[in-house]
């Protein structure tokens, strides 16, 4: 029995988001005709990760578990492994085998190099000097996840010629998409480009539209482009691919699947509590 690929989505409470997570995976089964391709969400949908992993189960000897995010939270260090560990004393003749996330890297900032590049056309080129870069990611309570974000900020800095490229986030911590564009006009910038950290669309993506809606009116002497969210872009199929193949290797091993920490955090009584529930 071949392995199953288990691909899990954050999920939505916007359908379309949800959509798109399913489309994806479509093409990628497209583009491996040999890969047993399935799919299952954190939350907000109606198969949620413990059905994936058991579906999965069913139909494989080996399970990898392929976590469709950027960066790494409580989702990624603590429900997803621990649903695993679940999964494992159900299904002992099954392996599972956690594949690392998406990550900072190299690809990632090749999508956003390109993003910035087609938002600076659509401001007809101006100077990089007098245009601000804002990269605004979800937001997450774990520090390391938004710092995350912050090395990709300072990486696409270090690759162009805009000598201002900040981070703002759309929930959970700070600085805000509002204090940071507050920040450049006062600074003198003269156009602004934010560029949404983002896979899929969602609720948060549509927040975020109309958050730029609002600010254009509010700097109307600001000129200001929004990219778009990039899940569909060649260099994430290419990355998760890359995730598959190198499954089950120690150096690439999730470090959180079975790591001190979650050991830790569940003797102290911080387990990870899921709020999700699924969506008619």
């Amino acid at each position: 029995m071949n392995d199953v690929i288990l691909l899990i989505g954050h999920g939505s409470r916007e359908p379309a988001g949800n959509h798109e997570i399913e489309m994806f995976a479509q093409i990628w089964r497209q583009q491996q005709p040999d890969w047993t391709i399935e799919v299952c969400f954190i939350e907000f949908a109606e198969v949620l990760i413990a059905e994936g992993l058991a579906r999965a189960a069913r139909r494989a000897r080996r399970v990898v578990v392929v976590p469709l995010i950027l960066n790494a939270a409580g989702h990624v260090k603590m429900e997803i492994p621990e649903h695993i560990e679940a999964a494992r004393r159900n299904h002992p003749e099954t392996e599972f085998v956690y594949a690392p996330h998406l990550d900072a890297c190299d690809p990632i900032l090749a999508i956003l190099k390109r993003q910035l590049r087609t938002a600076m056309h659509e401001l007809d080129m101006p100077d990089p000097r007098t245009t601000g870069v804002i990269l605004l990611g979800r937001g997450a309570s774990d520090r390391m996840a938004n710092g995350e974000v912050a090395k990709m900020a300072r990486w696409l800095q270090e690759s162009s010629d805009h000598e201002l490229v900040d981070t703002a986030f759309t929930g959970i911590t700070h600085p805000r998409l509002e204090r940071v564009v507050q920040r450049h006009a006062q600074l003198g910038m003269m156009q602004l480009i934010v560029l949404p950290y983002y896979l899929f669309t969602g609720t948060l993506m549509q927040r975020i539209e109309r958050q730029v809606a609002h600010l254009q009116r509010q700097y109307p002497h600001l000129r200001i482009a929004c990219g778009v969210h990039f899940g569909f872009e060649a260099e994430i199929f290419d990355l998760l691919t890359l995730r598959v193949a190198e499954a089950g290797c120690e150096t690439t091993r999730m470090p959180c699947d079975g790591c001190k920490y979650r050991e830790f955090a569940h003797t102290h009584g911080h387990g990870h509590h899921s709020h999700a529930v699924a969506m008619p």
